[in-house]
This record gives C-alpha cells, sequence and structure tokens, in this order.
C-alpha cells in the first residue's frame, strides 16, 4: 500500500515543491496538503494520512503548538521540515522533545531540492511505520540524577555512538545515565547543520558529563561527549597516548554526512580494543559495516534492541552481520558501557 501523506506548510511554493517530488515516489500518495494547522487538523481527520511534514514557523499557530496537541489528541508520525538556521535547530530539537519523529532541512543555498527529497522520500515511508502513542512525561532532571550510575574509577577507553531516528531521545538519556567520570564519547546522531550544536547545548545541561559540539582537534577524554556537528564527517586520531578528533567535509558516506562508518572505522583503527562501540535506533545501514570493524579490531560493541528502537534499522543491520557482542534495552547501555570501560 502506499504512504499517504499530508504536507502542512505556509509557503505555496514549497508546498507545491514537495507536491511534485513525492510524486515521482510510486510508493507515496499525496492525500493533501495545508497551509496552517487549522486546516491541517480538519485534513487529518477526514483524509487520515500515514505521515505529516510539518513547518515550524506559520502563521495562526506555530508548528510547535500544533505538533503537542497532535501527539496529546491524534497521535501520528511527524517530520518537521526546518529552516537551517541556528533558531531552525533550537525549534526543531523543541519538536523531536514534543514528538516528531525526524527533522529535515528546507532547500536553500547549501541543501538542493533534489537531496532534500531523497532523503525525505526515504524517512516519510519509514515514518509510517512506526507506532505513534500519546506523548509521554518525561522524566525530569532529578529522576535523573538520583539514578544516574556511579563509577568507582575510569580508563582511558573511547565510546562509539551512531544514531538516526530516534536517536535524540535515546541519546540523551544513555548521556543523563552516566556520571562525570565517564570514559571519553564520541557521538555521530543524523542531523542537519546548525542543529547539532543545539542539541549538544541541550544536552550539557541536563547531563553530569560536559557536552559539546565537536570542533576540529577537539580531545577526547573522559568527561566529555563530543557530538559531530551536522554536515560533517568526525573521525578518531592519535597522537601518542592521546585521542583526538578530526572534523571534515566530504563526500557522503552510507548516504550520510556525518556517517557512523566513518565514525567506527576511524575507531577501529586507531584505539581498537581500547573501546567501545554502541549503535542505536534509526533507520538505514550506516554504522553496521563500521561497529564490523570496531567488533573484529578488539574492540567490545552494543546494539540497541528492537524493543526499545523508534526504528529498528541500524541495529538490526549490525546484528545480521554479526557485528554487536550484546544486544541489550535502551535502559541498560548505560550500565553495560561502565562495565566494560572497567575491564582491561
Amino acid at each position: 500500500m502506499k504512504t499517504k501523506v499530508l504536507i502542512v506548510d505556509d509557503s505555496a511554493i514549497v508546498r507545491e515543491i514537495f507536491l511534485r517530488e513525492f510524486s515521482k515516489d510510486p510508493e507515496i500518495e499525496v492525500v493533501g496538503t495545508a497551509p496552517d494547522p487549522f486546516v491541517a487538523r480538519d485534513k487529518i481527520v477526514r483524509l487520515k494520512p500515514d505521515v505529516i511534514t510539518l513547518d515550524i514557523e506559520m502563521p495562526r499557530m506555530d508548528g510547535i503548538t500544533f505538533l503537542k496537541k497532535l501527539m496529546k489528541y491524534y497521535p501520528l508520525p511527524v517530520i518537521i521540515v526546518s529552516s537551517l538556521t541556528p533558531k531552525g535547530g533550537e525549534l526543531a530539537l523543541e519538536a523531536l522533545e514534543s514528538g516528531a519523529i525526524d527533522v529535515v532541512c528546507k532547500p536553500g543555498v547549501s541543501y538542493t531540492v533534489g537531496d532534500m527529497s531523497a532523503e525525505l522520500i526515504d524517512k516519510l515511508k519509514s515514518a509510517a511505520r512506526i507506532k505513534v502513542f500519546k506523548q509521554k512525561t518525561m522524566t525530569t532532571q532529578s529522576d535523573i540524577t538520583t539514578r544516574r550510575l556511579s563509577m568507582t574509577r575510569t580508563t582511558n577507553k573511547v565510546v562509539a555512538v551512531g544514531a538516526s531516528t530516534g536517536g535524540t531521545q535515546a541519546i540523551q538519556y544513555l548521556l543523563s545515565m552516566l556520571p562525570s567520570n565517564a570514559p571519553g564519547i564520541l557521538i555521530v546522531q543524523h542531523m542537519p547543520e546548525h542543529f547539532t550544536r543545539a542539541f549538544a547545548d541541550r544536552l550539557n545541561q541536563v547531563c553530569a558529563i560536559k557536552v559539546k559540539e565537536a570542533e576540529d582537534g577537539s580531545t577526547v577524554v573522559p568527561g566529555k561527549a563530543l557530538i559531530a556537528p551536522g554536515n560533517y564527517h568526525m573521525l578518531l586520531r592519535r597522537s601518542g597516548a592521546m585521542y583526538y578528533v578530526q572534523v571534515k567535509s566530504g563526500p557522503l558516506v552510507s548516504r550520510h554526512r556525518p556517517s557512523a562508518d566513518v565514525l567506527f572505522k576511524s575507531v577501529a583503527r586507531y584505539a581498537g580494543r581500547n573501546a567501545i562501540g554502541v549503535i542505536m535506533t534509526g533507520m538505514g545501514r550506516d554504522g553496521a559495516q563500521g561497529l564490523k570493524e570496531m567488533k573484529d579490531n578488539g574492540a567490545s560493541t552494543i546494539a540497541q534492541d528492537e524493543e526499545s528502537c523508534v526504528v529498528f534499522g541500524m541495529p538490526k543491520v549490525a546484528i545480521e552481520l554479526g557485528a554487536a557482542d550484546t544486544v541489550a534495552p535502551l535502559e541498560k547501555i548505560p550500565e553495560y558501557i561502565l562495565k566494560l570501560s572497567q575491564s582491561q
């Protein structure tokens, strides 16, 4: 059956572009468009779409307010289409926290219609298969603090994490559960440019460890997590006993930039058995081959289990490749990381 899509955007030009591009795919049916949330509300009830694309900044009612109402009364998969700006990144992050499945940038100077269409069409078809439930109250910071795992000693191990759809919430949980002396962590989360900085800043406010968007030459040390910047690859490098990261441009790898495969393969090369690899919720196969290389080079590897994933794509492929030593629910992954980081 075709994936039924409703386009919600106040720009007639954007609606026309999306309608044209989506209609090129035989597996997608655009059942309607709406210029604002009020029109969208009526069309959702009448047309029953499988998935919605939603602009954030719209007249009459902004996209965040509409999304929160939708998740409360009529939950269904929503993909945010946002402007590529720092403000757009902050709003997109709020949208993800409010129940959106994923975020994609609007076409612009550095992001063409063709690039956007291919990525968004894949996300639409995957999102349509996701079961969305009414928005639950997030765990409070005080709850997380009291449950944070303790760690009596640390090593210079390197933890590499890759995630995509559903990863923002999963990564927030993971990092929030780690103590301030956790091993150095490198993270690839598929997000556009500007969005990753807002994500890192938000995590830094709620975690015991320091969280920053990576810069070229940033050192990898205990108590710090580095998020790969959107539109750039992040690789691990080593100088003597010191680990640091290289941030650079380059072609898409596994259809992504940043790519978990790029990170994992560099970790396999420079950290070997001194590393821990974690692949989490997300569609596609990015990171699976890299995680296999990490395992083959002596690293300990973990894949998130199907039940706790929003999309069991990346971990599934990794498991099928034999890349995962351990398959675990999200709530157990922090504990596994700490145990493995204390082993010699």
